[in-house]
């Protein structure tokens, strides 16, 4: 099984509006952490689309890519993901071709199946909220055919876009994506920040089905992982609670700008326990827990990569969490 210092690190941002603050704020604050991420080794860094949630502000996920692509210099950007079902594959070809020519080599393109919006919101994306998403394998081909070369006969071309050959990554939270990725020989990558339950099913899933393509020989998996890092335990464990009210805040049916850290939550057991349920892969500590829990994990999983997502109140706090991490990971090398 791969240990820590045999796998690139990542991390996944969702450009987190703090009470208090702004989406301005949000977008520099995102700026300093890619800086950070690339000047440390990190591998990628991925933003997440949603649309109408007053917590985060990377609904015009494409264009905060380019912005954070122009401020650094080396570090892969992307969409850890792009909802598909929301646009037409040749609208996303032309954004996500226009990056890669903008900035070649450093572009991904991870892609969700669901519409990550409620009812009124996907009509306002002019999305029938009752079409479902069965037609995802068919956006995907579609996809891939304004991404890759001209064909002969092609009507209709992405410009930019056609040839540049974008990766790829299909993101997902159960085994639906690991079959599709497996069946069609791309990279996945499963959301255990927030969904962990079908994690091991799921990879077990897309590396026993798996089909090498012409862009992957073997399977490769990558796992996105809720990490908060502090100087302690005590310490992680109290950033931790601005994550725990996020969670909290959905299982009561509301959503709400990042909140400070508490000393003790007000949750009644099943609350807690349905928050858990969110972050059970979680890994919180202070240095020697969080290496211990990040070996555990990828002795559990064998995961080939890991994105990391720290979910804390303050910017100050969020880099220190990661430079812990780069220190432990650059420690083993």
């Amino acid at each position: 099984m791969p240990r820590l210092k045999d796998i690139p690190l990542s991390v996944l941002d969702l450009a987190p509006i703090r009470q208090g603050g702004s989406a301005a704020d949000s977008f520099h604050d995102s700026v300093a952490l890619a800086q950070l991420a690339e000047g440390r080794g990190f591998e990628r860094f991925w933003l997440a689309e949603h649309h109408s949630i007053d917590g985060i502000a990377s609904a015009a996920t494409a264009v905060l890519i380019g912005h954070v692509a122009g401020q650094t210099s080396r570090i892969r950007v992307g969409s850890g993901g792009i909802m598909l079902p929301n646009h037409p594959p040749l609208v996303v070809a032309e954004q996500f071709g226009t990056l890669e020519t903008l900035y070649p080599g450093r572009i991904d393109l991870g892609l969700g199946r669901a519409p990550g919006a409620d009812a009124a919101t996907m009509a306002a994306l002019r999305r029938d909220p009752f079409a479902g998403v069965d037609d995802f394998p068919q956006r995907l081909a579609e996809l891939q055919g304004f991404l890759d070369e001209e064909q002969p006969g092609q009507r209709v071309r992405a410009v930019p876009g056609q040839g540049t050959r974008v990766p790829l990554w299909l993101l997902g939270s159960s085994d639906y994506s690991a079959r599709l990725a497996a069946r069609e020989g791309l990279p996945f990558a499963f959301a255990a920040q927030f969904a962990p339950a079908q994690l091991h099913q799921a990879l077990r899933v897309y590396r026993d089905n798996f089909q090498p393509s012409a862009v992957l020989d073997a399977p490769h998996a990558m796992v996105g992982l809720p990490v908060i890092a502090a100087d302690s335990d005590l310490q992680a464990e109290y950033l931790a609670t601005t994550a725990y009210q996020k969670f909290l805040g959905m299982v009561r049916g509301r959503r709400t700008q990042a909140l400070p850290p508490v000393e003790r939550m007000d949750w009644t057991p099943l609350e807690q326990s349905q928050v858990e349920q969110f972050l059970g892969a979680a890994v919180i500590g202070g240095p020697e827990t969080v290496h211990e829990g990040l070996e555990a994990f990828l002795e559990a999983t064998g995961a080939d990569e890991l994105m990391l997502h720290t979910d804390v109140y303050g910017l100050k706090d969020r880099l220190r969490s990661y430079e812990i991490v780069a220190d432990l990971w650059q420690a083993d090398a």
